[in-house]
C-alpha cells in the first residue's frame, strides 16, 4: 500500500484550534491519524487572517487552550487583546510542544470525502492525489474560513493589487502613497482602516452596513495581574465553561425598562468600558429578546458615536438603523470612529449609491467613480457552512451534504448530521459555536467526539449516525429558542444572509454553553440517545441499534 492510499483510524481536516485538538486527544486514545491542512502550516484562521490590525475579540488569557494546566502556566499574553501574529505564535508553540504537526500534510485540500456503508468507513482524496481510507472524518475546518468575495462586476479589469482580509499576503503591505479603497465595515474592516488610514495617502471606505462597535480598550497586561491569573487558572476556566457565552460575565436580572434613565445611562457607560465583546448586551436581561429594551442599548451606542464623530451628517451615516444592537456580531474597536475625523478619510453609502463595477482605475457607483491605487475586500466568509460544503461530502445512499442542506443546515447537536455516519463537525451549525468563545466550544466538542470514538471501540461498533428524528427535534429546538430572540430579524452572516442564494436559516445555537453541555452530556450518558449504531460484523451480517 502506497502512502498516497493508506488506511487509518481518523482524518481530520485542518490545522487551526480545532484540529490541532483534535489531533492532541484523538492521539490519547491510540488511533492513527491523517491531518490536512490547505495552508502551509498551522494556525488555521489566524494563519490566513493577517490584515492590520487584525486581533482576537475574545481576551487573550480567555482564548487559550486549557487541556494542560502545563501550557497555561508556561504560556503568557503580552495584550489584553492578542495580535494575529501573537496568538499564531501560540498556536505555533502548543504544535511543537505536543508534536501535532506530524500527522498533518500541509498544502492539501480535501476535495472529497466518499461514505462505503459495505466497509463502514470514509473514503478521503485531495487535491494533490492522496486517497485515505478511514473510519472517522473530523470536520475541523473553522466556521469563518470560507473567504467571500463581493458580488461586483468588474473586479479583474482593477490596474492596481486587489486584497482580501481573509487572504491577506505574509509579506505585509505597504500603503505608503496610495488611495485605498476599503470595500465592506465588518469586524475586519473596523479593524483595518484606521490602521491603513495611518499609512495611506488617502481611504475611501464603501459601507453597506454601519455596524456596531465598541472601544476594545486594549492596553499591555500587567505581570501581577497574569499571576494571580494563572494562580487561578482551574477555577477560572471551569467558571468560564458555566457561563453563557464561554467568558465570565455577570448575568443581569434587571430589564432595561424598568430602570429610570440615569439608571439605565449609567449602566450603559459601564458597560462600555469594560473594552469587551459581551459588556454592552449583558447590560440588562432583555436586550436581545425586546425591541423596545435593545432601542435603549443601540440609541446609547449611536450617541457616543455623535461624541465622537465630529461630522453630524458623518456620524448619523456610521449609525446602524436597520438591525437591532448584538444582532449582527458587535465589533471591538481602537479607534475606528475617531479615523473619519481624518482629513484623508472618506465615507461612502452604497446602499443609498450602489456599486456598479470595479473599473481599471477605481470604483464605480450609480452617482461618482472613486480613482484608487488598491482596493481592500473586508467582505467577510461563507460563515459555519461554507467550510463544510466546500468539499464533495457523500453520505449513506449516495445523498450529498449540499443536497441535504440545500434548504438550509441540518444538524444533531451540530455535531453529527444524519446519513453520514462517523462524520463529525466541530463547532458546526446548531452548536453555540460562533455565539461564544470558540476555545471554550472548541474543546466541549472535541472532547466529546473523542470520547464517543472511544465508546465505540470499546465496544466493537463500527458506525454511529445521528438519526432523522432527533436531528429533526434537534432543529425543530435550534429554530424554538431563536425566534424567542431578535437574532433572526437581522439580515446577518449567522443567517447566511451576506451570501446571496444561501438559505436564510439562523445557524448557531442560542441557548446558552451551560445548556448545550448538559444536553450532550445527558445524550452520551444514555448510550448515545439519538444515535444509530452499528457493530462491526463478526460475519457480513450486521446489526443496527437505534438509540
Amino acid at each position: 500500500m502506497t502512502e498516497r492510499h493508506r488506511e487509518v483510524d481518523a482524518v481530520v481536516v485542518g490545522a487551526g484550534l480545532a484540529g490541532l485538538y483534535a489531533h492532541h486527544r484523538l492521539r490519547q486514545l491510540g488511533l492513527t491519524l491523517q491531518g490536512y491542512e490547505a495552508a502551509a502550516d498551522v494556525g488555521g484562521t489566524w494563519w490566513w487572517n493577517r490584515y492590520p490590525g487584525a486581533r482576537c475579540d475574545v481576551e487573550s488569557m480567555d482564548y487559550c487552550y486549557s487541556f494542560s494546566p502545563e501550557l497555561e502556566q508556561e504560556w503568557t499574553w503580552s495584550e489584553r487583546y492578542a495580535t494575529q501574529p501573537e496568538i499564531l505564535r501560540y498556536i505555533d508553540h502548543v504544535a511543537g510542544r505536543f508534536d501535532l504537526r506530524r500527522d498533518i500534510q500541509f498544502e492539501t485540500r480535501v476535495t472529497a470525502a466518499t461514505w462505503d456503508d459495505a466497509a463502514q468507513r470514509w473514503r478521503i482524496v485531495t487535491d494533490r492525489g492522496d486517497s485515505v481510507s478511514a473510519q472517522f472524518c473530523v470536520m475541523a475546518t473553522g466556521c469563518l474560513s470560507a473567504a467571500k468575495q463581493p458580488e461586483v462586476d468588474g473586479i479583474d479589469s482593477f490596474r492596481g493589487p486587489t486584497f482580501h482580509t481573509g487572504r491577506w499576503p505574509h509579506e505585509g503591505v505597504d500603503f505608503t502613497g496610495l488611495r485605498v479603497g476599503v470595500i465592506g465595515t465588518g469586524s475586519s474592516g473596523i479593524q483595518s482602516i484606521p490602521v491603513i488610514a495611518e499609512q495611506a495617502t488617502h481611504v475611501t471606505v464603501f459601507q453597506r452596513t454601519p455596524n456596531f462597535t465598541m472601544p476594545a480598550k486594549n492596553a499591555p497586561l500587567d505581570s501581577e495581574a497574569v499571576s494571580a491569573r494563572k494562580a487561578l487558572a482551574r477555577e477560572i476556566r471551569q467558571a468560564m465553561r458555566e457561563s453563557r457565552a464561554g467568558v465570565i460575565v455577570p448575568m443581569p436580572e434587571e430589564s432595561a425598562l424598568r430602570v429610570d434613565e440615569k439608571a439605565r445611562e449609567e449602566r450603559f457607560e459601564a458597560a462600555w468600558e469594560t473594552g469587551t465583546l459581551y459588556g454592552m448586551v449583558a447590560a440588562f436581561n432583555d436586550l436581545l429578546v425586546d425591541r423596545d429594551a435593545n432601542e435603549t442599548a443601540a440609541e446609547y451606542v449611536r450617541s457616543r458615536i455623535r461624541d465622537i464623530v465630529e461630522d453630524p451628517e458623518l456620524a448619523e451615516r456610521l449609525s446602524p438603523r436597520n438591525h437591532p444592537f448584538g444582532t449582527k456580531r458587535p465589533c471591538l474597536d481602537t479607534g475606528y470612529y475617531a479615523t473619519y475625523n481624518r482629513d484623508n478619510v472618506a465615507l461612502v453609502d452604497v446602499r443609498s449609491t450602489p456599486i456598479v463595477e470595479i473599473t481599471p482605475s477605481g470604483v464605480r457607483t450609480t452617482t461618482d467613480e472613486y480613482a484608487l491605487d488598491a482596493i481592500v475586500f473586508a467582505t467577510g466568509f461563507d460563515a459555519m457552512t461554507g467550510p463544510l460544503l466546500g468539499p464533495d461530502i457523500t453520505g449513506a445512499g449516495g445523498v450529498t451534504l449540499r443536497e441535504k442542506w440545500a434548504a438550509g443546515p441540518r444538524t444533531y447537536l451540530g455535531i453529527a448530521t444524519a446519513g453520514f455516519p462517523n462524520l463529525f463537525t466541530i463547532t458546526g451549525p446548531g452548536s453555540p459555536s460562533v455565539l461564544v468563545n470558540m476555545a471554550v466550544a472548541i474543546e466541549q466538542h472535541v472532547d466529546w467526539v473523542a470520547d464517543c470514538i472511544a465508546y465505540l471501540r470499546d465496544r466493537g461498533l463500527a458506525s454511529i449516525d445521528a438519526t432523522v428524528e432527533a436531528e429533526d427535534r434537534w432543529v425543530d429546538h435550534v429554530n424554538e429558542v431563536a425566534n424567542l430572540t431578535l437574532f433572526p430579524t437581522a439580515n446577518s452572516w449567522y443567517m447566511g444572509a451576506n451570501v446571496p442564494g444561501k438559505p436564510r436559516v439562523f445557524m448557531p445555537y442560542i441557548g446558552g454553553l451551560p445548556r448545550y453541555t448538559q444536553v450532550c452530556d445527558e445524550v452520551a450518558a444514555d448510550d448515545y440517545r439519538g444515535f444509530a449504531l452499528t457493530p462491526a460484523p463478526a460475519t457480513e451480517q450486521k446489526t443496527t441499534v437505534s438509540r
